[in-house]
């Protein structure tokens, strides 16, 4: 029978208890979003949205096309350039998703005859990017700048080390000066993902490159989405100018991809252009990462100290992990859950996203039900 092959993998993951399900949402849920990545509170703010109607209203509801046709929009042009100038970078690239970004970034840089060095914990749209990319490619150990410098030394020819700066699933941050120092040792460019660090690190939300002192390096290549921190849709490269220029002729995400719809566009720009006017909103983020991890661990719960906006809380198994996040939300909480495939180390979490618009009730709040609900 045609596709009777899904029936089995089905069961398996029923087994296993890692059975993922849709669940709508309403637009005016009574829950606690502790599960969103809206880290600062953008997606509903009135400048944000109305960037967004206004767009459309300019634009039309979608892009029309490629790029390279009629995707293109002097919306677009102007967000690259508030994006590469916000984030101390020579050019931009917009991208209609943050994974298209990170295809077209490894693809395009990885080619036949590199090689490509990857962080054993990174997103799924960097590992796709690699699987994609035709250079040679090794995975090496979280976070290990020497793992990264031998890997290195096997290989004589143009190479690129590809890592999250902040990781998604325990929130931990990248050694990006460390790897910056080996990949200079062995002219390898450094490609990060900023998908958690663009709007929560650096001043005033630039970024974990900008942190790190590498905003506008000429062998240093950001990738980082509009739809986190930014409260839009979308994905940005972000690099040296005949780097953006490469891309543009070479990374199939972007040549054949429609556009970003406008609406999207132009919510962007409105929340960058909130950003700027008010920085402190990065800092908050932190501080109530901060937060829920210190009262979580007084709790008596395993909670790993974010460096960003990501709190990761241990849970004992797959099933429990679900089991909890559902108790949660019957409680009042949304909360996300992690569990395999998604985490690579094989252990369940829950995973909570500080937001800069929290009050501190509502972190006391999302304390006392995780610990209330725990397996």
């Amino acid at each position: 029978m045609a596709f009777g092959w899904i029936d089995e993998q089905a069961e398996a993951r029923r087994r296993a208890g890692l059975v993922r399900t849709l669940r709508p949402r309403p637009a005016d849920s009574p829950l606690l979003d502790l599960a969103s990545n809206d880290y600062l509170g953008l997606a509903r703010h009135p400048e944000v949205t109305g960037g967004a109607a206004e767009a459309a209203r300019t634009w039309g509801g979608g892009s029309t096309g490629s790029r390279l046709v009629t995707g293109t929009t002097a919306l677009h042009t102007a967000l690259e350039r508030a994006l590469a100038a916000f984030c101390g970078f020579e050019a931009a690239l917009v991208f209609s998703s943050g994974y298209a970004a990170n295809l077209a970034a490894v693809t395009a840089l990885g080619p036949h005859g590199s090689l490509i060095v990857s962080d054993a914990g990174n997103h799924a749209s960097l590992i796709d990017g690699c699987r994609l990319a035709r250079g040679e490619r090794q995975v090496v150990g979280h976070a290990d700048p020497e793992a990264v410098r031998k890997a290195l030394a096997t290989h004589q020819g143009p190479a690129i080390v590809v890592s999250d700066t902040v990781f998604s699933v325990d929130g931990d941050r990248a050694p990006l000066a460390e790897l910056a120092e080996v990949c200079r040792e062995h002219g390898a460019g450094l490609v990060v993902d900023d998908a958690h660090g663009l709007g929560v690190l650096g001043d005033g939300g630039r970024g974990a490159p900008y942190a790190a002192g590498l905003a506008g390096a000429g062998d240093v290549v950001v990738t980082a989405t509009l739809s986190k921190s930014l409260g839009s849709q979308g994905g940005v490269v972000l690099g040296p100018a005949r780097v953006i220029d490469h891309l543009v002729n070479a990374a199939r995400t972007f040549i054949f991809d429609t556009g970003l719809a406008p609406a999207a566009a132009g919510a962007a720009l409105a929340a960058l252009r909130l950003l700027e006017r008010e920085p402190e909103r990065a800092a908050r983020a932190r501080e109530v990462a901060a937060e829920l991890h210190a009262r979580l661990t007084a709790a008596g719960l395993e909670a790993v100290r974010p460096d960003a906006a990501v709190v990761s809380v241990r849970a004992p198994s797959p099933e429990q992990a679900v089991r909890w996040a559902a108790d949660c939300r019957t409680a009042g909480l949304a909360v996300g859950c992690f569990r395999p495939p998604s985490v690579p180390d094989g252990i369940s979490r829950l995973r909570l996203t500080a937001r800069a618009d929290l009050s501190g009730a509502e972190i006391e709040r999302a304390v006392r039900v995780i610990g209330e609900t725990r397996p």
